[in-house]
């Protein structure tokens, strides 16, 4: 067998900002580098973020994709990081290709490339475009039908690798597949096995869903046996727009055997040894051309070898054990595989929920939010939220009394202002309600909306003059129910509970304030908030 260390870098990009995403790249790859890596892998469209949405349909957007993966795999080896192995998503574009009746005119696809020696080394597009639930990649990609098996070089001196003693350096063979690719039958799986090839890298951004992990799991172990080889899965986290990418990456061997396993709702740099076959010598009567193959799913694809050169040998008499420092250098062992623990289940919902929130503000350029604060138990909930994902220094609470506001409302909002050190202000709205009244003289159902309204208005005209996101506090249920004002409770940027039934919001702030309590930290909701019967 022949060792490869593999580094699968859970990060978390931003969809349009390319300059930013590359830095990301650069970065992670000095970290695999200082790790000893051979090979390291990025998530699905790392450069341009995911998902791209229409921008996969401006070519100016693909042009400029392309261009900063070349611009990338040359910064790379400027940075001395040419000696390994970089597989990243971008957005592509299909070679020679003239639009056809029924796909994107752009012929974009979501693609990844292996970069290497300051170029790029070979490209691979999704074959199977997902078109259900979240995804609509029909109208934005053009298919790929090729796999590419790339020939990656082991270390010098590394177990089972020639060069140290005088003989030949070997090398294993890495085939690449997209994250779709690998939950449907057929395609790159299949023809992985035909081609014989020790380990499979699969960048994705596969969105979360509450009981995911174990679901992701039985599949790329299942995935794993089908290939006939070692697979290495590498998930994106963060959030973008309405979705959360909970990472949760994961390397198993050919068995499906968990070797390892990063955490959920960070970002990490796996780093695993894989003992793989090396890579069986090409007879010179094979001829370089693509292969066809039969992908079983009713499709021919293409194998394509490719064949990247010797990594540098480890200069003689030459110190350390980075591999960034020392190119070529064998990495001392690592410790045992890491197995990140999985969260409990009301951990892992408030994870999505604080990772999503916090990305929605940050990546959409603002630095604050602001809501208005009832005393009840959805604002109270998402207020907290707020404070974790921001700081509770970014976090601007309006508590807006009406006539028909209780004292124990008020007096629950403050107390929760206060626990939590939000910043809070108090805009009574009797006074506005009165002035409507007296020019509209409103009653029944349309008279209870003006207070709703009244507030919506407040809060909106208070993020324009000072720069906050409004942040509306409708659960699950409320939406699907219809019991919710338009344009009072409704009016905001981002709803972060819109996904959470009322019955969770309850299970999440009894699990926020115990956390608390464990930490020895005053709960940050008030106990009459969780408790008292929930109102109009």
């Amino acid at each position: 067998m022949t060792r490869l260390r593999i580094a699968l870098a859970q990060v978390n990009s931003t969809v349009g900002d390319l300059a930013g995403n590359a830095a990301t790249v650069a970065e992670w790859t000095r970290r695999a580098a200082d790790a000893g890596a051979d090979l390291v892998v990025f998530p699905e469209m790392m450069l341009t973020g995911y998902p791209v949405e229409d921008l996969a349909l401006r070519d100016s957007f693909v042009e400029a994709s392309i261009a900063t993966l070349e611009a990338t795999a040359q910064q790379l080896a400027t940075d001395g990081l040419g000696g390994i192995a970089v597989v990243t998503g971008y957005l592509g574009r299909r070679a020679g290709g003239t639009p056809r009746v029924g796909e994107p005119v752009s012929s974009a696809q979501n693609a990844a490339a292996l970069l290497y020696g300051g170029a790029v080394a070979v490209t691979t597009a999704k074959h199977h475009l997902p078109n259900y639930g979240v995804f609509d990649e029909y109208r934005y990609f053009v298919p790929g039908n090729r796999l590419p098996v790339v020939r990656v070089p082991v270390r010098a001196g590394s177990p089972g690798g020639g060069a140290a003693d005088g003989g030949a350096a070997e090398a294993v063979d890495v085939a690449i597949a997209i994250c779709e690719d690998l939950w449907q039958d057929g395609g790159p799986v299949a023809v992985t096995r035909q081609a014989g090839a020790g380990l499979l890298v699969v960048p994705n951004a596969s969105p979360y869903e509450r009981g995911k992990d174990q679901a992701r799991l039985e599949l790329v172990a299942r995935r794993a046996r089908e290939a006939g080889a070692a697979l290495a899965y590498v998930n994106m986290m963060g959030g973008q727009d309405e979705l959360v990418f909970d990472g949760d990456s994961i390397v198993v061997d050919a068995e499906g055997g968990l070797i390892t396993r990063g955490p959920q709702f960070g970002e990490t740099l796996l780093v695993a040894d894989l003992d793989l076959p090396p890579a069986r010598p090409v007879p010179d009567s094979v001829p370089p051309a693509d292969t066809p193959a039969e992908a079983s799913d009713g499709t021919v694809m293409s194998i394509h070898r490719v064949t990247l050169p010797p990594r540098p040998a480890r200069p003689p008499g030459s110190a350390g054990t980075s591999g960034a420092a020392v190119p070529g250098a064998v990495p001392p062992p690592l410790p045992e595989p890491a197995l990140s623990p999985r969260l409990a289940p009301r951990a892992e919902v408030y994870s999505a929920l604080v990772t999503g929130l916090r990305d929605y503000v940050r990546k959409n350029g603002f630095r604050s939010v602001i809501l208005g604060l009832s005393g009840g138990i959805d604002s109270a909930l998402v207020a907290t939220l707020a404070a974790d994902a921001l700081g509770p220094d970014q976090v601007h609470v309006v508590l807006m009394p009406s006539r028909y506001s209780s004292q124990h409302s008020v007096s629950d909002a403050e107390d929760l202002a206060k626990r939590q050190g939000l910043h809070a202000r108090t805009v009574p709205i009797a006074p506005m309600v009165d002035a409507f009244q007296a020019e509209l003289h409103l009653e029944g159902l349309a008279a209870e909306n003006l207070q709703s309204r009244i507030r919506g208005v407040i809060l909106m005209g208070l993020s324009n003059a000072e720069g906050h996101l409004v942040l509306t506090t409708g659960n699950k249920s409320e939406i699907a129910t219809g019991y919710s004002t338009l344009y009072g409770d409704s009016a905001g940027g981002f709803g972060p509970i819109k996904d959470v039934l009322k019955t969770l919001v309850w299970e999440l702030a009894r699990w926020r304030n115990a956390v608390a309590v464990e930490r020895g930290e005053t709960p940050p909701i008030p106990e009459n908030s969780i408790t008292k019967p929930p109102s109009a």
